[in-house]
């Protein structure tokens, strides 16, 4: 059992270390020498427990799509109204990118290896789907402003990889209350609102930018969504 155990904090060890270099350098320029350097294990050792590089990222791939799977399960909610749930996991999974160096190397790791990604099966297609479909959905509700729901999802995604590089400098580039309220502006201007504490984000979702005062910013909303 000891022997298991010990095993087991090595593997995780050795996890930790690749989503380490994979997310600092992609797949291509990390090498498992690099790994094992990082894990103070000799190359011989680490193949004992992942004998190859793709073997190593497709592990990332699968564990991070089990967490991503579980947060959208725990935010998508029966009755939860879809923009909710959108500004949940579009915070939360900032925030993971942030923290959690795994997930922030299975995103590059998605982006670097289409092809395997799409074996595992693929986290970034996935979560782009999810999107879009919630941005469908709150659009539906009345909830957001008519742009094409996959270039909203686009511009997410985008942007979540900006969290790749953001979380990766210093205090300089933005505190992470800072960078959760970049987040909340674009979401709340995606919703069609002011982002100036004058739309309403308690009540229909939709805002002043959907009201007499602001209604011809709607009709360019149609003409984007119409092209």
């Amino acid at each position: 059992m000891a022997k298991q155990e010990r095993a087991l904090r090595t593997r995780e060890k050795v996890l930790d270390a690749a989503a380490e270099e994979f997310a600092a350098q992609g797949y291509a320029k990390a090498t498992l020498n690099d790994v094992a350097r990082r894990t103070g294990m000799t190359k011989g050792a680490l193949y004992g427990h992942f004998p190859s590089k793709e073997i190593l990222a497709g592990t990332l791939l699968a564990q991070s799509r089990v967490a991503w799977e579980e947060l959208r399960h725990t935010r998508d909610r029966p009755g939860t109204a879809a923009r909710a749930v959108l500004e949940e996991l579009v915070l939360e999974l900032a925030r993971r990118l942030g923290s959690d160096i795994r997930l922030r190397a299975a995103l590059r790791l998605a982006t670097d290896l289409p092809c395997l990604a799409r074996a595992t099966p693929d986290l970034f297609e996935d979560v782009r789907s999810h999107l879009v479909g919630l941005v469908r959905r709150a659009q539906q509700e009345g909830a957001m402003a008519p742009y094409p729901p996959e270039l909203v999802g686009e511009l997410l995604l985008t942007s979540l990889h900006g969290v790749l590089h953001a979380s990766q400098c210093d205090d300089r580039h933005g505190s992470v209350p800072t960078r959760e309220a970049v987040w909340r502006l674009l979401l709340d201007a995606l919703a069609g609102e002011r982002g100036d504490g004058h739309g309403d984000r308690h009540g229909d979702g939709r805002g002043e930018g959907h009201g007499g005062g602001h209604g011809g910013g709607r009709g360019g909303d149609r003409d984007m969504a119409g092209r």
